[in-house]
């Protein structure tokens, strides 16, 4: 009973955003998918059953929510989750954990990753702009990634890395 579909975590759901450094697809996100779900199922905190549920987006995001109504995730086990994410990472060939990275949609449409500083190099060639698709993997509740977890570049954070003349 403690994994439930996303869709059914409260707004005020505690939400993680795992952003792969490199698309995860085929038998890799087959295998990545099976070991999270099989500590969703069993997730817990100091013996208290975690509700929780995990959306994977555009074979790169895997978010991870809570509903912490009735048992809260402790620290111990939410580094549980990130060891089980880490002891994947080689497995699946791609890195989790990194932080750093801009998320953005390319011309394409797919979802590409960056560092800050090529992010700039990026909106400073015109590649993106204030109207870019961007994803904000710093939001913390389900409430947040459901109103503004994939938004124009203009209205997240990621306005920053833009030169100010095209702001």
């Amino acid at each position: 009973m403690p994994q439930v579909p996303f869709s059914a975590l409260p707004d005020s759901a505690r939400v993680w955003v795992f952003g792969s450094d490199a698309p995860v697809t085929g038998a890799h996100a087959e295998r990545l998918l099976a070991a999270t779900d099989d500590f969703l199922e069993r997730w817990a905190a100091h013996g208290a059953p975690l509700v929780c549920a995990r959306d994977w987006r555009d074979d790169r995001f895997l978010v991870i929510g809570v509903d912490e109504s009735n048992a809260g995730a402790s620290g111990c086990s939410i580094d549980g989750l990130f060891r089980v994410l880490g002891a994947l990472e080689g497995e699946i060939a791609a890195s989790l954990r990194g932080s750093g990275r801009v998320f953005y949609r390319d011309h394409s449409g797919a979802a590409a990753a960056a560092s800050r500083s090529e992010f700039k190099r990026l909106a400073a060639t015109g590649a993106v702009g204030e109207d870019s698709t961007v994803f904000d993997t710093t939001i913390a509740s389900a409430a947040e990634y459901r109103a503004r977890f994939e938004s124009p570049a203009a209205r997240s954070w990621h306005a920053q890395l833009l030169p100010s003349e095209k702001r």
